[in-house]
């Protein structure tokens, strides 16, 4: 289907081309002798101009400066399709200009509407909208609404054969493509949404280098697990057993089938091997969990294809229980409060919305990464009298689970519900089926990568150490858990199926340990009596003749006097908490007493900021101003 426009009739006679080339000119304010000769001899050579771009590239690209300019006024107007090779080797510097006055005006308007629907900057629409789409365009001389599949394939395989002959790269076609698909999938154009930016290597060649003849075995039972696993887990047992497939082939390059294993002439040197194992990532030795993910995937492998009756299976089984290396049980590794507070403020002033404020949500709801990205737009339930509840889908361990909100979090769902970009529902990757999900941006679902970009800028915004998603779900759960919430609870919140998983946290601060050791502290103090007056003793701030607000230490002012804290202990958590309390009242009886408290607060901000304390500074100067709104409120009383 051709393009209708006013001035590229069919058939045209080379004359009447030359005159809408001289009307094309006019109207641009453009054009000499030497473009309008050039015209002529065009014309002379190819009266019909679609015989053009049967001649060798070579030939095409030679075209001069002053057919060049023709040569773009034949394309933008429909009447010469120049071939995909054309296209990508010639550099269309001012072909935006050329086609802001052509018939392809329109769709490309409507391209870039969409685009920025999605979240693309003016910019990156405009240059998706020339390198990619103005050049399917052109060659297909099809309207937008009729591009298909494999338009764009002929274009990329035209990027690719570039690559191929000139060495040079074709990276930024390759992204404007993707990004191209999925806007012509939004706009209803293509049936399916854009594939992966990088494509998953098949199992034959994650393979690659297991001995030729245990090959199969590797891949037919890989194969065998997508029937019971997830991909992502088949992709995780892959890149183990090509680990000890690797093995295999350098200690015995000659074994024949997985049926000659030998425990004592492969098993054993390659359990011996993984503690020297390196990291392919970090180059450092692989981690002992790490190590026992490796032995349980090589043992599953083997026994099962044994079970399973396989002709090239062991004969008996090679590995045992005993072979696994003691694990290391560490405590989740949660963020101190402090260390909390700053990320959340880090994050809270990030200009990079979206995902600073996925990773805030996952923080306030515990959310895994996985769970927080399948999200949809309709998880949030209100039930009436029990208030507002998220719904986490199915996750790591395939149930769902509701966690119980309250208003801030649910400002932080609207928010996140206006930031999002709008589109044609993603298929969900579970089901298949379309969905409507809450973290949407340029026309695709938010990635684990980008999350974790932001993370770690806000880590180093905020002058922390690297802290993993991971982490926010350990935090999430230690505060539940500091604030006594009972585990059948907290396995509800979690979403964990077994009390041995929420127990990791009900052992970071258990009250009955707490309590025997003090008891027992006590009692070996008074059994002890007092020290010796020559024993060493920690330092201990003097503050005999002296005011308390000069000590060398942290220091609050109380209701009933004051409290000192050595540095090393750092700001109390709890100092002026009823102050900062919105059920906190005063009136005017105690204006005195809050004068006071200003005046000593102001010193005690001073006196920190002198000797560098910044966060301790930062806190009591904060009371100031809190202080100042009570006494203004208190006065307002009296007046």
């Amino acid at each position: 289907m051709q393009h209708a426009h006013d001035f590229a009739p069919r058939p045209e006679t080379p004359a009447e081309v030359q005159t809408a080339y001289l009307a094309h000119l006019r109207r641009r304010g453009r054009g000499n002798p030497a473009y309008t000769q050039a015209a002529r001899s065009f014309l002379k050579r190819w009266p019909t101009v679609a015989d053009w771009a049967e001649e060798p590239l070579e030939k095409r690209l030679a075209a001069n400066c002053s057919t060049r300019p023709f040569i773009t006024f034949l394309m933008v107007s429909g009447r010469l399709a120049p071939g995909y090779d054309y296209l990508v080797y010639r550099k269309l510097s001012s072909i935006w200009l050329e086609l802001a006055v052509s018939p392809l005006n329109a769709d490309l308007q409507r391209f870039v509407s969409a685009a920025k629907e999605l979240g693309f900057t003016d910019r990156v629409a405009s240059a998706i909208a020339s390198q990619i789409i103005a050049r399917l365009l052109i060659q297909t001389q099809r309207p937008l609404t009729d591009l298909y599949e494999d338009d764009l394939a002929d274009l990329l395989h035209a990027c690719t054969l570039r690559e191929e002959h000139t060495g040079r790269g074709a990276k930024h076609y390759r992204s404007t493509l993707h990004s191209a698909r999925q806007i012509l999938f939004h706009l209803g154009i293509l049936d399916s949404e854009a594939p992966p930016a990088t494509t998953a290597h098949s199992l034959e060649d994650r393979m690659a280098e297991v001995p030729t003849a245990l090959r199969p075995a590797f891949v037919g039972y890989l194969n065998r697990k997508y029937a019971t696993c997830a991909p992502k887990t088949v992709s995780s047992i892959a890149t183990r057993l090509a680990h000890f497939g690797r093995f295999l082939a350098v200690t015995d390059p000659d074994l024949t089938s997985l049926a000659h294993l030998d425990r004592r002439r492969h098993i054993e040197p390659y359990l011996a091997s993984l503690p020297t194992t390196l990291n392919s990532v970090t180059g450092a030795p692989i981690t002992v969990a790490d190590r026992i993910r490796r032995v349980h995937a090589v043992g599953h492998f083997l026994a099962e294809i044994t079970e399973w009756g396989w002709d090239d299976a062991p004969a008996r089984k090679l590995i045992f229980r005993s072979d696994l290396p003691r694990p290391q049980r560490f405590l989740p590794r949660y963020l101190p409060v402090d260390a909390d507070r700053k990320l959340a403020a880090a994050l809270a002033d990030s200009p990079y919305r979206l995902a600073a404020d996925a990773l805030l949500l996952a923080r306030a709801c515990g959310l895994r990464i996985g769970e927080l990205l399948d999200l949809e737009l309709d998880c949030i339930h209100e039930i009436p009298g029990q208030g507002s509840w998220l719904k986490v889908p199915l996750g790591k361990l395939d149930s769902e689970r509701m966690v119980p909100i309250d208003d801030e979090v649910l400002t932080l769902v609207d928010r996140i519900t206006a930031t999002r970009t709008h589109g044609r529902p993603l298929r969900h990757p579970r089901t298949g089926a379309p969905a409507d999900f809450l973290f949407t941006h340029h026309g695709k679902r938010l990635s684990q990568n980008a999350l974790r970009a932001e993370l770690n800028r806000a880590a180093a915004t905020a002058g922390l150490d690297h802290i993993t998603p991971h982490q926010l779900r350990h935090t999430y759960a230690t505060a539940l858990i500091n604030a006594g919430v009972s585990l059948q609870a907290l396995m509800a919140l979690l979403g964990h199926v077994s009390t041995q998983m929420s127990l990791r946290y009900a052992h970071l601060f258990d009250s009955t340990v707490r309590t025997e050791y003090e008891r027992a502290l006590d009692l070996a103090k008074s059994q002890i009596g007092p020290l010796a007056a020559d024993r060493p003793q920690l330092p201990i701030t003097d503050i005999t003749g002296s005011d308390w607000k000069q000590a060398p230490a942290i220091k609050s002012r109380l209701a009933g006097g004051y409290c000192l804290r050595a540095p090393a202990q750092g700001t109390c958590p709890y100092a002026n908490i009823c102050e900062h309390c919105p059920s906190f009242h005063t009136d005017a009886t105690h204006l005195g007493v809050l004068a006071a408290q200003r005046v000593d607060a102001q010193q005690l901000a001073e006196d920190a900021q002198s000797r560098g304390w910044v966060d301790e500074a930062r806190r009591h100067q904060q009371l100031v101003a809190r202080l100042d709104i009570l006494i203004a409120e208190a006065g307002t009383e009296t007046a």
